[in-house]
């Protein structure tokens, strides 16, 4: 079986998979974070070298007030008991996306993690944490515009390879694949430029239901597709 060396996911679902059982949302936020180390253990076993997943969008703040409130409490929690995860599964956690928008502490959660994991040699674990690709992709202009003005780059500069230096995902490969969990079938501003050529599979099993099995369905059907760029297949 082809395994894909980069898998972006779309966590969708922990709320309805809540309502579903009688429970607030809130409860599915907290057994949808439960998941993620199932999966990324999963990943990692599989031979998955980098696993990005959607964690807070900049849509997200448009949620209710107490819903925002209570992710970001369960996010504060996930990135301080992360250091620990990385360490007992190896994994190097980075996270992508405006972090200047979330509070002192949890950047500094975040840098004391990234610091924490950065020599982990095992699976590459991205967090996308307040990302939008749209506002990604802005941020990065601005830079680029920044460096114009600077006289460290000039028109002639600016191709595909240097723009997608000033991205969030500057040093980790494009996915292979994107899953997006519980039905839904569109990307939500995720990762635009980056799954330019990567396969989409998409599964109605909720995201706090998904597991390692269903990862490997995901992989089998992506391993059974005719990978080729550019739209079009060499004729035999």
């Amino acid at each position: 079986m082809k395994i894909p060396q980069h898998v972006a996911i779309i966590l969708d679902g922990n709320g309805r998979w809540a309502k579903s059982k009688g429970m607030p949302r809130n409860y599915g936020h907290t057994m949808g974070a439960k998941n993620v180390e199932v999966i990324c253990k999963a990943a990692y076993d599989m031979g998955i070298s980098y696993l990005t997943m959607y964690a807070f969008s900049t849509e997200n703040w448009n949620r209710p007030a107490d819903e925002v409130s209570a992710l970001m409490k369960l996010l504060n929690s996930y990135l301080k008991n992360c250091i620990k995860t990385a360490a007992r599964n190896n994994m190097r956690v980075r996270v992508i996306g405006d972090v200047t928008r979330l509070d002192a502490t949890m950047q500094k959660q975040i840098k004391d993690l990234e610091e924490a994991s950065r020599k982990n040699d095992g699976l590459n674990f991205q967090i996308a944490l307040n990302y939008g690709s749209r506002d990604e992709m802005l941020r990065a202009i601005k830079r680029m515009m920044e460096d114009h003005d600077a006289g460290k780059l000039t028109v002639a500069d600016i191709t595909e390879q240097n723009f997608a230096h000033y991205l969030d995902t500057h040093d980790i490969p494009d996915p292979d694949l994107l899953i997006r969990t519980s039905g839904e079938q569109r990307l939500s501003n995720y990762l635009l430029w980056q799954l330019a050529y990567s396969e989409f599979y998409f599964t109605d099993v909720p995201w706090p239901d998904f597991s390692p099995e269903e990862l490997k369905k995901a992989v089998e059907t992506y391993s059974s597709r005719d990978r080729r760029y550019g739209g079009l297949k060499e004729e035999v």
